[in-house]
C-alpha cells in the first residue's frame, strides 16, 4: 500500500486535532499536573472523546465503536502526542480493547460499549518491573476452588490508579492466562505513581486474590497470542505517539529559529542550525513512513507485521529523542525552564519511550529475530 493517508484518514486526523488543539491544548496538561488533580486525566474529556467516536476506533460498530483499524489508531495516537494529551487512549482504547476482542466472552465484552462511550477505563497489566518484559512474567496463578487464585505484582499499569477494571497476565502451569479483575476485589492494592510527565500509571500488588471461572479471558493458559497482538498493536500506535510529539517539538523549535535574535541576525539564519534542522526533518519524514508502514502491516494481517512494529517503536523512540534533545539546545537556557513547552516534550517523549519497550528492546528482538 502507498505509505499515505486516505482522504477519509486524513478526515479524521483533521478532527482530532481540531478537537484537541481546542479542548486539551498543552495547558490542559499543565493545569492537571498544576493542580495535583487526583485523577491525572479528565473523565469529561474521555467521554467527549467517546462521543466523537475516537474512544471507539477500533471496536465494532456492535458494541458502539467506529469499527476503524490500526491506521486510524495511530492518527489519533499523533495527534495526542502532538497536544500531550494525558489520555486512557492507549491502555483502554487500544491494549485493553484489542484483548477483549480477541478472548473476551459476550459478557466481557460489555466493556468494550463501556470504552467506546468513553465511560470506562480498562488497564492492561503485563509489565513488572522498570524495563518492558512481557515474557518475563512472575505473577502466578493457580485453581482454587470454582475459580483462581492470583499472586504478584505489576508495574507501568497506564492509567491504573483510576480503571475501572484491570486485565491481567499470569502465568501458571498451562501457560499464560488474561483475568479481568475488578480493582476493589479483596487482595488488589493499587498504588499511583505519576510519572515524569505527568501522566500516571499504577503499581498493581495481587496478594492471594480469589476470583470466580468467569474473570478468565479465554482458555486457561490460552492467554499468549491475544496479548501479542494487543502488545504489536500498542507498540506501533505509541510509535505514533512519538511521531506527533516528536514532530510538534521540531516545528516548535523551528518557529524559535525564525524569531530568536542573536549577534544582531535570526538565529535560523546560522548555516550549522539549518543542518541540523533539515537532518531532523529527514528523519522524522523516515519515521513516519515506517511507523503507518507498520500500521498498515497490522491491518492487513501480513506475516511480519509484528517485526515491523518493532521496526516503528524503535526507530520513532530514537528520532523523537533526537528532536526533543536538538529542540531543548536550540533553544538555549530557555528551553531548560518550565515556561517553554519544548522541556514537557522531552518528558513525554522519555515516557513514550519506555512504554512497550524502548529502542534496545526492540533492536534487541529484531537482532534476535534474524538469527544474531
Amino acid at each position: 500500500m502507498p505509505l499515505i493517508l486516505t482522504e477519509e484518514q486524513v478526515m479524521l486526523k483533521d478532527a482530532v486535532h481540531g478537537f484537541l488543539s481546542e479542548n486539551a491544548p498543552i495547558k490542559h496538561l499543565r493545569q492537571l499536573r498544576d493542580s495535583r488533580d487526583a485523577d491525572g486525566v479528565s473523565r469529561d474529556l474521555w467521554r467527549a472523546f467517546g462521543e466523537m467516536g475516537f474512544a471507539g476506533v477500533i471496536i465494532g460498530e456492535e458494541h458502539g465503536g467506529s469499527g476503524l483499524g490500526a491506521v486510524e489508531a495511530g492518527v489519533i495516537a499523533e495527534s495526542l502526542g502532538r497536544t500531550l494529551t494525558p489520555s486512557p487512549f492507549l491502555g483502554s482504547s487500544v491494549l485493553s480493547a484489542t484483548v477483549l476482542k480477541e478472548v473476551g466472552n459476550t459478557d466481557q465484552q460489555f466493556w468494550l460499549s463501556k470504552i467506546a462511550a468513553g465511560e470506562a477505563i480498562v488497564s492492561l497489566a503485563v509489565d513488572e518491573g522498570p524495563k518492558h518484559a512481557p515474557h518475563k512474567s512472575t505473577t502466578r496463578y493457580e485453581r482454587s476452588g470454582n475459580g483462581f487464585k492470583l499472586d504478584g505484582a505489576k508495574a507501568m499499569v497506564l492509567d491504573g490508579h483510576i480503571a475501572d477494571s484491570l486485565i491481567v497476565a499470569a502465568q501458571g502451569d498451562d501457560g499464560l492466562s488474561l483475568f479481568l479483575i475488578n480493582p476493589k476485589t479483596v487482595g488488589v492494592k493499587v498504588e499511583r505513581t505519576v510519572m515524569v510527565d505527568a501522566h500516571n500509571a499504577a503499581r498493581i500488588t495481587l496478594s492471594n486474590v480469589e476470583v470466580d471461572a468467569d474473570a478468565l479471558l479465554g482458555e486457561v493458559g490460552g492467554g499468549q497470542a491475544a496479548l501479542d497482538k494487543a502488545l504489536s498493536l500498542g507498540r506501533a500506535v505509541t510509535a505514533a505517539s512519538l511521531n506527533g510529539a516528536g514532530d510538534q517539538a521540531f516545528h516548535i523549535t523551528v518557529e524559535y529559529l525564525k524569531t530568536r535574535q542573536q549577534f544582531g541576525k535570526l538565529i535560523g539564519e546560522f548555516q550549522a542550525l539549518q543542518h541540523r534542522a533539515a537532518h531532523l526533518y529527514t528523519e522524522l519524514e523516515l519515521t513516519k513512513a515506517a511507523t503507518l508502514g507498520a500500521l498498515q502491516a497490522v491491518d492487513e494481517g501480513k506475516g511480519g507485521a509484528d517485526l515491523s512494529t518493532s521496526i516503528a517503536k524503535a526507530k520513532a523512540g530514537r528520532v523523537a529523542e533526537l528532536a526533543v534533545q536538538e529542540g531543548v539546545q536550540m533553544h538555549g537556557g530557555v528551553g531548560m525552564t518550565d515556561e517553554f513547552d519544548i522541556g514537557l516534550f522531552m518528558k513525554r517523549v522519555r515516557v513514550l519511550n519506555e512504554t512497550l519497550g524502548d529502542s534496545h528492546y526492540h533492536l534487541n528482538r529484531l537482532a534476535t529475530a534474524r538469527g544474531y
